[in-house]
């Protein structure tokens, strides 16, 4: 009886054990297609059709270019592509969420002496996103996020420690959702495994579901020969002979997940939970632009020097040596009387000019659609501007920012939730005892963004303003604020504002004088 118990605690440790790698099912031994084709799936399959498409946008994947050369014969060539997706994408993700952000815990009831128990709930809470490279992670899977329009986070248990698996869009099949959020989905982890000469290809679906009120973890694995079907159902001894068909868990108030999703109505499928990509709704215009870019280097290849000169000026043999460099490629022959062909320079002149300007007007139109400042990914005239410059001289970057922040804290207060819900299950670990024990509702999730750059600088510069004229902000305080000024460059600025004022004695210098009075 007791060997019993000891192996399903260890069923239920080693499922938790286990990551997420990638996706892509039969039920009752029949052969499945796709995922989307289980009946507890009910998620349009267009959804993924869609988020297929928004990565091979995000990895720059575009076909060839087929064309017919000067004399009839089909020639292929690899298309020059602009891969701005990955470009906006990392942008993006690096000015939402960045090392600097914390996370931490505070008292519900905002008390300043917060408790013992919370102090250490902190502390273990610190050390579990450390061990998981966190902040680092995070940023990185926001950036594929944001092209893809969401992913999701899982804590498992790796012998007494907790890990977080990072699931991305394509990975993720929300079973039943609200406004609010996915309380429900399926993950999918898709391996190979080689069988003599042919390759066969493993999905394991992972099911979280509330029964009865009572969290069930349920695991499936399929087997195909083909990487493009699913397959059918097969027992999971094959691949994971200690993983448990089913757990059930009591007492937990949330899912072993949480998912994010980008900000905004998914346009694409209005009933859909999932998220909608950047690459969705600006397909168009990335198009146009890879298609320019594209034409641009064609054209460069094209334009490289030419000059004609009759094919008897470059027929050699041992009484006449060459008289040019002979892995010079500049120079083509051409038959014809000689003094009708000459030497010639027919290099056709590159659209450098014209071609950079259309660029640059495109992606001023991509920045609007996923957006970003008209500028953000275009060249300033000193060089690129950096994220700080961008967000700082125009709102709407910063209020594109504020709307994924949204979305960011909600789902960072999710997953800490998960974190606790599951260190307090003794079960799952080696030791047979909670990592860690809280009540749900005990402590409150904080997370700063403790990057103050990212202030919208008209916005300020108007409150300053006001602060000022009531006589609660320091003028030098205001200059070094809005100007960026250190003590020794408002010093000299002040020193020759005071010198281009009007001569003493004049109502003007009067007025000036108390403008410029910055003692206080």
């Amino acid at each position: 009886m007791v060997g019993e118990i000891m192996g399903v605690i260890q069923t239920i440790k080693n499922m938790f054990k286990r990551g997420v790698d990638s996706v892509n099912m039969s039920v009752n031994g029949k052969d499945i297609a796709k995922i989307t084709d289980h009946p507890k799936i009910g998620i349009d399959s267009r959804e993924y059709v869609r988020i297929a498409e928004n990565f091979k946008y995000y990895a720059n994947l575009f076909p060839d270019i087929n064309y017919k050369s000067s004399f009839g014969d089909n020639k292929k060539r690899e298309f020059k592509s602009l891969n701005v997706t990955k470009t906006a994408a990392r942008r993006l993700a690096s000015i939402i969420f960045n090392e600097k952000c914390k996370v931490t815990l505070n008292d519900p009831n905002d008390r300043k002496d917060v408790s013992k128990e919370i102090k250490e709930a902190s502390e273990f809470l610190e050390q579990t996103l450390y061990d998981n490279n966190f902040y680092n992670l995070f940023e990185l899977n926001l950036e594929k996020g944001i092209a893809a329009g969401g992913f999701a986070m899982r804590p498992y248990v790796d012998g007494d420690k907790i890990k977080i698996s990072w699931i991305r869009a394509d990975q993720f099949y929300p079973l039943r959702s609200n406004t609010n959020e996915v309380s429900e989905c399926a993950i999918a982890t898709k391996s190979i495994q080689t069988e003599g000469d042919t390759n066969y290809y493993y999905t394991l679906l992972e099911f979280h579901e509330w029964q009865d009120e009572k969290y069930v973890i349920s695991n499936e694995l399929y087997k195909s020969d083909n990487s493009n079907v699913v397959g059918k159902q097969v027992p999971l001894s094959i691949l994971y002979p200690d993983l448990a068909e089913t757990v059930t868990l009591e007492g937990l108030k949330r899912p072993l997940f949480a998912y994010f999703r980008t900000p905004g109505a998914n346009n694409k499928s209005l009933e859909s939970p999932l998220g909608a990509g950047i690459v969705d709704n600006s397909k168009e215009i990335l198009d146009t632009i890879n298609t320019t870019h594209d034409q641009f280097a064609w054209e460069i290849q094209l334009g490289q020097r030419r000059v004609v000169v009759p094919a008897e000026f470059l027929k050699t043999d041992e009484t006449h040596p060459p008289m040019f460099d002979t892995d010079q490629n500049v120079f083509a022959g051409v038959y014809g009387a000689l003094e009708k062909v000459g030497v010639q320079d027919i290099t056709t002149p590159i659209r450098t000019v014209q071609y950079k300007d259309a660029i640059s007007h495109l992606i001023k139109e991509f920045e609007v659609q996923v957006g970003l400042s008209v500028g953000s990914m275009n060249y300033a005239d000193d060089g690129i501007k950096t994220a700080t410059e961008i967000v700082s001289n125009n709102s709407m970057t910063y209020q594109t920012r504020s709307s994924y922040l949204t979305m960011v804290e909600k789902v960072i207060n999710e997953l800490i939730h998960s974190i606790f819900e599951l260190a307090g299950y003794g079960e799952m670990f080696e030791s047979e005892k909670p990592l860690f024990s809280i009540e749900y509702d005990s402590y409150l999730v904080i997370v700063s963004f403790e990057d103050g750059i990212f202030v919208d600088r008209d916005k300020q510069l108007e409150n300053d303003l006001k602060a000022v004229t009531a006589g609660v902000m320091p003028k030098k305080q205001f200059l070094i604020r809005n100007y960026n000024l250190n003590e020794e460059e408002l010093e000299d600025w002040l020193s020759s504002l005071k010198e281009e004022l009007p001569e003493a004695g004049s109502s003007e210098r009067r007025s000036q004088d108390a403008l410029f009075d910055l003692g206080d």
